[in-house]
């Protein structure tokens, strides 16, 4: 099980969750597409519920009481439990996913060994590979690449524990609606909000920012980061390494 300093941790990242993580439409698209026609689904980590398929029969589950008090009404049911130990028995559902959440889990090997013990088809994934470089935030906050490298599995990972498994980009468009950490990569300005980085586990984990953010905030008055970015504003999508992966 997930221990209470986990918990609180969750529940710390999920003030204002709902509001500032909204699914968003198309990379839904590509999730549901990987869900194949599975009729019931495990949604794991499924936080306030975004990405949960309204045309298929989905059970929840969450470890965080803030999450699964934002979540909305007529949203799949939800239990209280954690990826470690899923409280279903084998083969219970048609396909399960893990959207953005596996590198929460204390046990990521155990976490998709219990998702694959329950379904007997399909497990999709929404993650981040951390070999993946490029994005600009990283200039300025080069813990974020420490990070990911520490909590992100490799790619070659999901096959290790999963069996074979199809791996595909997942790119980013310049309006996500959806408050990751890279969704905002042509609003860098939304990053010196506050309330925006509070919905972003990574900077959570990081802890103070407030210098690099700093510099951030100078180089966008004086034009400066338009000089060295600004390439970026005409672009409608990017691949900034989000990765889904699907069992086969």
């Amino acid at each position: 099980m997930v221990s209470s300093h986990m918990d609180a941790k969750y529940d710390q990242i999920g003030l204002n969750y709902a509001d500032l993580r909204r699914p968003d439409p198309r990379i839904a698209a590509q999730i549901h597409a990987g869900l194949g026609p599975a009729r019931t689904v495990l949604n794991v980590g499924a936080g306030a519920g975004s990405y949960e398929p309204n045309d298929r029969d989905v059970t929840a589950v969450e470890p965080s009481a803030q999450m699964i008090r934002q979540r909305p009404a007529g949203a799949a049911p939800v239990v209280k439990a954690s990826a470690e130990d899923l409280p279903f028995d084998d083969d219970s559902f048609d396909a399960a996913m893990a959207t953005l959440t596996v590198h929460h889990w204390q046990d990521i090997r155990m976490g998709l060994s219990e998702m694959r013990r329950v379904s007997r088809g399909p497990i999709v994934i929404l993650t981040f590979d951390p070999a993946h470089r490029g994005f600009w935030l990283a200039d300025y906050i080069p813990e974020l690449v420490k990070l990911d490298d520490a909590q992100m599995p490799q790619m070659s990972d999901y096959a290790a524990m999963l069996g074979p498994v199809d791996i595909t980009p997942v790119p980013i468009p310049h309006d996500c609606t959806d408050g990751f950490l890279c969704a905002y990569w042509r609003r860098p300005a939304a990053y010196l909000n506050p309330k925006v980085r509070q919905a972003i586990s990574s900077f959570w984990a990081i802890g103070d920012v407030s210098a690099p953010l700093a510099r951030l905030e100078q180089d966008l008055a004086t034009g400066e980061w338009g000089r060295r970015y600004g390439a970026l504003l005409q672009e409608a999508t990017q691949d900034f390494g989000y990765r889904l992966i699907t069992s086969r």
